[in-house]
C-alpha cells in the first residue's frame, strides 16, 4: 500500500471514528435529555397529585367543621334559644302595661325568628336532607328556600330516566351546586335561574340557567386567580377534588353554568 493510501486510509478511519464519538455522544446527550424529561414529568405529576390530595383534604375539613358548627348551633345556641323562647311563654301579658306588653310582644317575636334562622342554618350547614332524600331533593328544598318570597323565579329539572345515585360525591356537588346559586342571586342580578340534571351514561351533569349579568370562561379563568375571586376559588377547588369540569357560556337567551361529574 503506497504511503498517500495509508494516510488517506487514517484519515477516513479518523473521521469515521469522529463520527461514532460524535453519534455517542448525541446519542448520550438524548438520553439524558428524554431522562431529565421523564424526571420532569414526574416531578411535575407528583406536585399536581399532592395539590389534589391538599384541595381533597381541605374540601372534607371544610364539610366537617360545617358539621361542627351545625351540631353546635342545634344542640346549643338553639337549645338556649328555645329555653329564652319557653320563659317568654311564662309571663303573664295581663300583668303587663300596654308598652311592656308591646315590647314583649316584639321580643318574643324576634326570638321565634332567632330559634327558625338558626335551625335553617344548622339544617343548610348538615344538609340532613341531601343524606335522608338525596341530592336532587336537597337541591329542589335548596332552590325552594332561597328564591321564596323573593324577585327571583327558579325551576330545577331532573331527568325522569336518571338511575337513584347516592355516592360520596353527592356533598361535594351539593355545595358546589350552592356557592354557584349564591354567586348569581350575589352578583348577577338575575329574574330567573333554571337548574336541569341529565345523565351521560355513569357520569352526572347539571346546567344551571341565569338571565342575569353572567362569566364567560375566559372571564372565570381570569377571575379565578385574582385576590377577590375567592368564591370562585372554592368553586374551583372543589370541581379539583371532584375531577370534573366545568364550563361557563353567553348565549342569546342568558347565560350557562355546564357542570360534568365522572362517576366514582
Amino acid at each position: 500500500m503506497k504511503p498517500n493510501d495509508d494516510i488517506a486510509f487514517l484519515t477516513m478511519m479518523g473521521i469515521a471514528a469522529m463520527l461514532l464519538l460524535f453519534v455517542g455522544f448525541l446519542l448520550v446527550f438524548i438520553f439524558m435529555q428524554r431522562k431529565k424529561m421523564g424526571y420532569q414529568k414526574s416531578i411535575q405529576a407528583l406536585r399536581e397529585t399532592q395539590q389534589n390530595q391538599l384541595i381533597e383534604a381541605a374540601v372534607r375539613s371544610e364539610e366537617e367543621e360545617r358539621h361542627r358548627i351545625a351540631e353546635a348551633l342545634h344542640d346549643e345556641v338553639g337549645a338556649i334559644l328555645s329555653s329564652a323562647k319557653l320563659h317568654f311563654q311564662d309571663i303573664k301579658e295581663d300583668n303587663l302595661d300596654v308598652q311592656t306588653r308591646k315590647r314583649y310582644k316584639k321580643g318574643e317575636e324576634l326570638l321565634g325568628e332567632a330559634v327558625i334562622k338558626i335551625r335553617d342554618i344548622s339544617h343548610n350547614l348538615h344538609s340532613s336532607i341531601l343524606k335522608e332524600f338525596g341530592l336532587n331533593e336537597a337541591i329542589s328544598h335548596f332552590m325552594t328556600k332561597l328564591t321564596k318570597d323573593s324577585m327571583i323565579q327558579s325551576t330545577v329539572s331532573f331527568d325522569d330516566h336518571a338511575p337513584a345515585r347516592t355516592t360520596a360525591n353527592d356533598m361535594s356537588i351539593y355545595r358546589l351546586v350552592q356557592e354557584l346559586i349564591n354567586n348569581i342571586i350575589k352578583h348577577a342580578r338575575a329574574a330567573n335561574i333554571n337548574i336541569r340534571t341529565f345523565p351521560t351514561g355513569d357520569s352526572f351533569n347539571l346546567t344551571i340557567f341565569h338571565d342575569g349579568k353572567g362569566l364567560s370562561q375566559q372571564e372565570y379563568e381570569e377571575l379565578r386567580f385574582k385576590k377577590e375571586g375567592l368564591g370562585l376559588k372554592t368553586i374551583q377547588n372543589r370541581i379539583i377534588s371532584l375531577k370534573g369540569e366545568i364550563a361557563f357560556s353567553q348565549e342569546s337567551n342568558g347565560y350557562y353554568i355546564r357542570l360534568h361529574i365522572p362517576s366514582i
